[in-house]
């Protein structure tokens, strides 16, 4: 499993979240036993390089930085995460092949974040070390495939360990991922509704209130989907869309406006939340969500040997 390969506890991944995971919360997800990563995000080197000594600081258990590689900042953060001798690296929002080499020349292990078969193929050829495959139930930035589609294609196209992300939130998601063949999984959403996690309140409360239709995806007119929760943001942002409204203006709505519901405007902030989230329903400890995970993935397993069983006496 990806866990021993880490030398984490368990295989579970906290995706890095822009505004939300630094080095405080990584550390945090480290501690608990699963992988913490901090994010980037579109901050300078300077910042991460911060954030990774934050992270020391708070624990000695392996942890990551995600690139995302649409910023201008790559090649500085790049060598940053080399100096800082981090133990993962994720991507995202690009191709990380330029990367790979230069971090598995250190022993850096790269794993990148792909939404299709071909970008994983890629990544594997380039000496990826693992592969993160999301499907668009995911909250934030995604692709066009389900979960259920994109980790088991993958699985059988990449001969490299794979991690399924998007919509896990149970032991019933948690054990779907394992048996489509990923060796673990990442989750966002979930760790937002922790108390450790640096969002506002309102943020919190609102994946814990919310409903199995209440995100919504805009941005993909332009081949850029996101999935948020359906404010009047979105809305607005949706009926701009249908009108055709220039590119430019509609990134215009968008600039800062994640950071917005972190700070906790829930009328014009982009609240980025997975489709799942109708299945959170309280806020908990990071320790008390990955112990959840395992526990209730074990109980899970039990119930459907069960039906398995019953299968067999029908035979």
């Amino acid at each position: 499993m990806i866990n021993d390969l880490l030398g984490i506890k368990y295989p579970i991944f906290c995706g890095a979240m822009a505004n939300i995971t630094d080095g405080k919360f990584a550390s945090v997800v480290s501690n608990a036993g699963g992988l913490g990563i901090i994010a980037s995000g579109g901050n300078d080197s300077n910042w991460v390089r911060e954030q990774i000594r934050i992270c020391k600081e708070n624990t000695n258990k392996p942890f990551g930085v995600n690139l995302m590689l649409m910023s201008p900042y790559c090649d500085d953060i790049a060598k940053v995460i080399i100096e800082e001798h981090v133990d993962v690296v994720t991507t995202g929002a690009g191709s990380p092949n330029k990367y790979i080499k230069m971090f598995n020349e250190v022993g850096i292990k790269t794993i990148p974040v792909v939404g299709c078969v071909a970008q994983a193929v890629r990544a594997e050829r380039a000496g990826a070390f693992a592969i993160i495959a999301e499907g668009m139930e995911s909250g934030g930035h995604i692709g066009e495939e389900t979960t259920l589609v994109i980790v088991s294609e993958i699985v059988d196209a990449c001969n490299i360990p794979v991690i399924a992300a998007g919509g896990i939130v149970n032991g019933k998601t948690f054990n779907a991922a394992l048996s489509l063949g990923a060796e673990g999984v990442q989750a966002g959403t979930i760790f937002i509704a922790t108390k450790e996690c640096p969002v506002s309140e309102e943020y919190k409360n609102i994946i814990i209130g919310s409903r199995d239709i209440d995100t919504v995806v805009t941005g993909r007119k332009f081949g850029a989907p996101v999935r948020i929760y359906k404010n009047e943001l979105a809305r607005n942002y949706i009926e701009l869309e249908n009108q055709a409204v220039d590119r430019l203006e509609l990134e215009k709505i968008g600039v800062g406006a994640h950071k917005k519901a972190v700070l906790g405007d829930m009328k014009n902030g982009s609240i980025m939340m997975g489709q799942n989230s109708g299945l959170i329903n309280e806020i908990r400890t990071v320790k008390d969500i990955i112990d959840f995970l395992i526990t209730d993935s074990i109980k899970e397993k039990e119930v459907l040997l069960s039906k398995i069983n019953s299968l067999k006496e029908l035979n």
